[in-house]
């Protein structure tokens, strides 16, 4: 079978970033005033299960100063139904990060119980840890973004991870009952009558996944930083420049990426909950799970086909673990599996056109870079793409049918 050529494209975006992390947050904490702090007290920190730029030396200047206000920090694993909903699994997705008792300089107390705080006006029940009900103060920390199922006042940031992060599997599942525009804030709020919050640190990342600004707010503050920040975080979400496709292939999905693996406002959210076919991709090759997943390949089920060696790497309790917690079973489902990238490849060929539309990303999130087909480039180019025609490239695959890895542009000097 013939493969189409594929081109280099590089699209420039807003790429200013935080140089020195743990300066910045020195900044920051210096304006915070910690007189009525009660010394000696213990204080939880919220870490979650995502990605976040350079989240160690973060996570270890916030350490350092809550240890200079005279507060004893830990960390709380702050991931819902993550981690296979075991205190065990939710500790191993944070080692997956970089962060042990150790490299952090702070215990980490791990653990699924939690206390309900009553139903809300929307009908849903809230939990909250018990080990953040026990602490003399919480510290909320999450990175703000656009979130793949819900688009609301707030989305993903410090009230979701307050609402779903601190509420553990029970909370998570719960509230994934219900519209989860309308629960995460109230939810939030009503957390936030029965801990002691310090403050929340909110962090936002530029289209290449670094660090882009950090922001230190009170717990008055907590929805107004979250709902500011998302519309700086919208602004800066990379994208695909195009509406119509007649084929992506996406190189790697992973909870690392995208809570769905896959960031439905990159590849069209009708792919998970239905809706306007727009972006219109119209298949969906994905042919890896990161490690960092740990198995994990909820949204495995908005891709069209797949290799045996993804679906190898699931694990289906992990994986139906958050897909039950969602509530969208499709995100859960496993595609057509055929034996090689090849063979997904061919399938995809072969009921495409003769100057097919197409894409290869790495993964969502990184999408700087990428390849596309001669049918495609103008509409990139009219998009304020930079085409860099000399550098064309097949698709090639080694004797076990593996597609091989791109080949990087010349780094700029």
């Amino acid at each position: 079978m013939p493969y189409p050529i594929f081109y280099d494209v590089e699209q420039t975006f807003e790429t200013s970033q935080l140089d020195d992390i743990a300066q910045t947050v020195d900044t920051v904490f210096a304006s915070f005033d910690s007189s009525s702090v009660k010394q000696n007290a213990r204080i939880g920190i919220t870490v979650g299960s995502r990605g976040i730029d350079r989240i160690v030396p973060l996570l270890q200047a916030v350490v350092r100063n809550l240890k200079i206000m005279g507060l004893r920090p830990f960390i709380i694993p702050s991931m819902g139904s993550h981690g296979g909903s075991t205190a065990e699994g939710q500790t191993a997705i944070l080692a997956k990060l970089g962060i042990t008792e150790e490299s952090a300089g702070c215990p980490i107390v791990s653990s699924i119980e939690t206390v309900s705080l009553g139903t809300l006006n929307e009908g849903a029940e809230v939990f909250v840890a018990k080990d953040a009900l026990e602490a003399d103060y919480i510290f909320v920390m999450n990175r703000v973004k656009p979130h793949t199922l819900f688009h609301g006042e707030v989305e993903s940031g410090l009230c979701k991870m307050l609402a779903i992060g601190l509420g553990k599997p029970r909370g998570a599942d719960n509230l994934h009952n219900f519209p989860l525009e309308q629960v995460i804030k109230p939810a939030a709020l009503r957390i936030l009558e029965n801990i002691t919050l310090l403050a929340g640190l909110a962090v936002v990342e530029n289209a290449v996944e670094q660090l882009h600004s950090i922001r230190l707010c009170t717990p008055e503050d907590i929805v107004k930083t979250d709902s500011a920040l998302l519309s700086v975080s919208s602004a800066l979400l990379p994208r695909i420049p195009v509406d119509s496709l007649d084929l992506l292939i996406i190189d790697e999905m992973g909870k690392n990426i995208s809570g769905t693996g896959m960031d439905t406002n990159v590849i069209g959210t009708w792919r998970r909950m239905a809706g306007e076919r727009k972006p219109e991709y119209k298949t969906l090759v994905v042919l890896n799970l990161t490690p960092q997943s740990q198995g994990n390949a909820h949204g495995i089920g908005m891709a069209d086909l797949i290799p045996q060696r993804l679906a190898d790497s699931i694990d289906p309790t992990a994986t139906y673990a958050n897909s039950l917690t969602t509530g969208v079973w499709a995100s859960g489902r496993l595609p057509i599996t055929l034996p090689t990238d090849k063979a997904v490849i061919d399938a995809a060929l072969a009921k495409a056109p003769e100057h097919i539309r197409a894409v290869r990303i790495t993964n969502t999130l990184s999408l700087q870079h990428f390849w596309a087909t001669e049918a495609v480039l103008d509409d990139l180019a009219m998009a304020g793409a930079t085409i860099h025609l000399p550098c064309s490239h097949p698709l090639e695959f080694d004797d076990a049918g593996t597609l091989q890895p791109f080949y990087k542009l010349p780094d700029k000097t």
